[in-house]
């Protein structure tokens, strides 16, 4: 009788759990979840936000999550760069670090501003487009690959289209894996 009322307990709250991330809390991006992402012609491979499935909970934001899935025509170590737009260089305001994982690489870092890119089509006034190096990562054969990010930045594209940015400081626009030059 306790193994059917542990049973029964253990259902209901999977049932809850499986419910709750329909609730206005968690919102997801899954229409982009499935579009593969390839190298550009530099070698470099650009994950944009709008292209990322996105799980974002307004309440608990440091569990948001943006993840890709990429392929990669030839191995090596590549360079991470987290893209930002933000309104002040000296303090990109990221509350948590930033972490990154790709296969068994784990990069957690605090985005601080290394480079202004000046008059970059990727944002509008009064935004400036900054990267941050996050680390690098080596990835061993050709193939298809998943990267996560999770950060308070990440939103879904209902949030982001909202107008609450307009007072948001800095806002997380994109990663980039740029090849590492032998």
């Amino acid at each position: 009788m306790k193994r059917i009322k542990y049973a029964l307990t253990a259902g209901m709250v999977i049932i809850a759990v499986l419910n709750s991330c329909n609730h206005k809390g968690n919102n997801k991006d899954s229409e982009s979840s499935g579009k593969m992402i390839s190298q550009q012609n530099d070698g470099s491979i650009l994950l944009k936000l709008e292209e990322a499935a996105c799980y974002s909970d307004q309440v608990n934001p440091s569990s948001n999550t943006a993840e890709w899935k990429f392929t990669v025509p030839k191995p090596g170590r590549y360079k991470v760069w987290l893209c930002s737009a933000t309104r002040d260089t000296n303090n990109l305001s990221y509350i948590r670090p930033v972490k990154i994982s790709l296969l068994d690489s784990n990069l957690e870092r605090s985005p601080e501003c290394d480079k202004i890119i000046r008059n970059s089509t990727d944002v509008t006034f009064p935004y400036f487009r900054t990267d941050s190096y996050m680390g690098s990562v080596y990835i061993p054969e050709p193939g298809e690959y998943n990267i996560q990010v999770i950060s308070e930045k990440v939103t879904t594209k209902e949030i982001r289209s909202h107008s609450q940015l307009l007072a948001d400081n800095t806002r997380l626009m994109s990663l980039m894996l740029v090849p590492m030059i032998r």
